[in-house]
């Protein structure tokens, strides 16, 4: 598997297909296989004609583990789909997110807008400007000695999603209190790259798709009908969707 450093930071990558880049940034406590390879994200767009980059964030995967929460600021974690991007000699691409990974590229889309063909933020709704995501709970679910140990049912989610993809537990937790900063409304309705926002109608994580749609000038959104935060990833209406955005890009 490929990498590369941002500085200290190891970040593994794979880069695969041809024609028109697009980078595929992953969510919390995930893996770029088990967002974009397994649920066959990445096959779908070779197959469209596209050129697809997916890395594994700091912290997770095959890419380097720190344990400083100030290492995980949300815009250092957007400096490194940029870097990526550098690494590559790609100067604009497609970014397709999902939640913690959309809020990196929605970071990277207010500072870099020129780097950016469009961005496609899915599974965040108006909870990237208004709390939503996993807090503290998380983040001491992911601390404790076992599973049976974390009562919090959200806590519970997740840790359970951390040991199943056999996570450094203790990495997580320092990502999710480092990149907990949210974007400001007048940050979000700053953003002018092209927006879809995508996200299951039973996401109680995302917050509304609707109310973050209104605040992005331009943004579309898509619905994924019935699917929770982690059962819409590889759902064929949002597959669809983002085809179909991707399509009309000039």
């Amino acid at each position: 598997m490929p990498s590369f450093h941002n500085g200290a930071v190891e970040i593994a990558y794979l880069d695969e297909g041809e024609g028109d880049p697009i980078l595929l940034v992953h969510g919390f406590a995930s893996s770029k296989n088990v967002n974009w390879v397994y649920p066959t994200w990445v096959s779908e767009l070779k197959k469209n004609g596209r050129r697809v980059i997916a890395f594994d964030n700091r912290g997770h995967g095959e890419s380097g583990k720190l344990y400083d929460a100030a290492d995980y600021e949300i815009a250092t974690m957007a400096g490194d789909i940029g870097a990526l991007m550098d690494h590559l000699k790609i100067e604009r691409a497609d970014v397709m997110g999902y939640s913690l990974g959309s809020r990196m590229a929605a970071v990277l889309a207010l500072q870099a807008p020129q780097r950016l063909r469009s961005a496609i933020l899915g599974g965040i709704g108006i909870g990237l400007i208004e709390g939503g995501g996993p807090g503290e709970n998380v983040a001491q679910a992911l601390e404790a000695p076992s599973l049976e140990d974390v009562t919090d049912p959200v806590g519970r989610t997740f840790r359970a999603f951390a040991d199943q993809t056999r996570s450094d537990r203790r990495a997580l937790a320092a990502c999710l209190r480092g990149s907990r900063r949210l974007m400001t409304r007048e940050e979000a309705a700053a953003i002018n790259v092209p927006v879809l926002i995508a996200v299951g109608t039973a996401d109680e994580i995302a917050g509304s798709a609707q109310a973050l749609g209104k605040v992005i000038p331009g943004a579309e959104v898509l619905d994924i009908p019935n699917r929770d935060h982690m059962r819409a990833v590889g759902d064929k209406v949002y597959k669809t969707g983002v085809l179909e955005f991707l399509s009309r890009r000039p």
